[in-house]
């Protein structure tokens, strides 16, 4: 352990850096120390066993912990996280990583790392990222900026919210829209796939040649290649002139493949070609033409879903997912609930002339206790509807419920109770739970990391569960 010492105030507050590397341990704690208004007490640990040790002897306030130094503490991302937040007992636990492990970012947030920023990181980053923290949990109260915490970006390139997840979303948005790469954007109906690869476009070098959108659920099969490639005069009735498709449109610029799942296979193949020699035949012709797009696809499937129902090639997959991203859904990020709300309002209002103070209490509580399957796009056309049905005033519930029938459109009906000989067939939450890993793992062929991924779990999870299932039997 290090102290670091100040003039007044050398011991407001108790830091543990997780680095196995030493230097760079030094350095962040030298710069954050600087950034910091007051100096806390430092201790440094190697690796996740020493972090371990460390705080079973002491309390820290802020943890700052390197991904890649954690995992002698467990045999993946996240359940060495998961374990070090619970031996963390409250601490604010910020992860750092490379800049390119975006996954093992996600998976430390969503074992409980409460944010995550990418290495180099200097001190005045780190200092800002804690005093946020601190000031969004309410602790500790004494690790602060000297100017404050920067605030917090609300408004990104069309995004509305300035939660921890959105914030990581820009962060994401600002290191890959510089990349030539393919992104492959994952997200739930109406959490903004489209509004994301705008932004990548808006943020990147391509920025002022053209961005070019094309929906493949949308489209007629039997239309989508020549929509996509183009097509020459008289190819198939009903082509009367050389057309230009999608891609060559997208020349210099960004091509968007929408609900990417949903092209056919045949179709595939076609694209697998295009991306690999960045040359394209329009329909009809024998010609080759060269193109320099860059192709940015999203789905809210899970891929590795299709991949095994043989409804996506995988090695088309793997050419497209070199930068993922995925957009969280409303319902994992409540704090933006109220920030998109009132953005809306205030949108629609302008635009239908009416003015509205806002939301009561009771309105806002039913906002934020929803559960948005929908997600923004839900929220902004509930508000759009309530603007346009109501003359103006403050927002109650009784009018949001008035105005959300899209709620009452899919009410689940009654559900009768199970009978006696139902209640037997039912099988324990770990029998079900086996079976749904075992179905999954036959179907990828033993393949127990494309099961994982499918299932949105980590193979540590279906090793550590397999060992315990078969514990269980030998005991039995």
């Amino acid at each position: 352990m290090y102290t670091t010492s100040g003039s007044d105030n050398s011991l407001s507050g108790q830091l543990l850096l997780i680095d196995s590397d030493a230097d760079c341990a030094r350095r962040m704690g030298q710069a954050l120390c600087e950034a910091l208004l007051v100096t806390p007490q430092v201790c440094v640990a190697e690796n996740g066993r020493m972090a371990a040790e460390k705080l079973r002897r002491s309390r820290f306030d802020i943890i700052i912990a390197d991904l890649g130094s954690l995992i002698d503490l467990a045999p993946g991302i996240e359940d060495a996280m998961s374990r070090l937040v619970r031996l963390a007992e409250g601490a604010l636990v910020l992860a750092v990583a490379d800049s390119g492990s975006v996954s093992a970012a996600l998976g430390a947030m969503r074992a409980g790392a409460h944010d995550y920023v990418a290495k180099p990181v200097s001190g005045a980053t780190l200092a800002s990222r804690i005093g946020e923290l601190a000031q969004r949990h309410g602790r500790p109260r004494s690790l602060g900026c000297e100017s404050g915490p920067e605030p917090v970006m609300a408004d990104y390139a069309g995004f509305v919210g300035a939660s921890s997840a959105m914030q990581f979303l820009y962060e994401q948005i600002g290191r890959v829209a510089s990349s030539s790469a393919p992104v492959f954007i994952t997200g739930e109906s109406g959490t903004g796939k489209d509004v994301c690869a705008e932004a990548l476009h808006a943020k990147g070098p391509r920025a002022e040649r053209r961005f070019v959108a094309i929906n493949c659920a949308a489209i007629p099969r039997d239309l989508m290649e020549s929509e996509l490639f183009g097509v020459v005069r008289g190819a198939f009735t009903g082509a009367h002139d050389d057309r230009k498709g999608a891609a060559e449109l997208a020349d210099g610029g960004t091509l968007f493949l929408d609900e990417i799942g949903e092209m056919d296979l045949s179709l595939q193949s076609k694209l697998l070609r295009f991306l690999q020699t960045g040359m394209l035949s329009r329909v009809g012709e024998t010609a080759a033409r060269k193109v320099d797009v860059r192709v940015i696809c999203a789905t809210n499937r899970n891929p590795m879903q299709l991949i095994a129902e043989r409804k996506f090639r995988e090695d088309l997959f793997y050419r497209l997912h070199v930068l993922p991203i995925h957009l969280p859904p409303l319902r994992q990020r409540p704090s933006d609930i109220m920030v998109l709300a009132r953005h809306f309002l205030a949108r629609y209002a302008r635009e239908e002339h009416k003015s509205f103070a806002g939301f009561t209490p009771e309105g806002a509580q039913q906002l934020t206790a929803a559960d948005w399957p929908g997600n923004v796009r839900q929220l902004q056309n509930l508000i759009r509807r309530m603007v346009v049905m109501f003359d103006g005033g403050e927002i109650s519930a009784p009018m949001l419920s008035a105005a959300d029938i899209e709620s009452q459109a899919i009410a689940p009906a009654p559900v009768e109770a199970p009978r006696a000989d139902t209640r037997r067939s039912i099988l324990p939450m770990w029998q079900q739970e086996q079976r749904i890993i075992e179905d999954a793992i036959a179907a990828f062929g033993g393949n127990i990391s494309l099961a994982a991924a499918a299932l949105e779990i980590s193979p540590s999870t279906i090793y550590r569960k397999r060992q315990n299932w078969a514990e269980m039997a030998a005991a039995g």
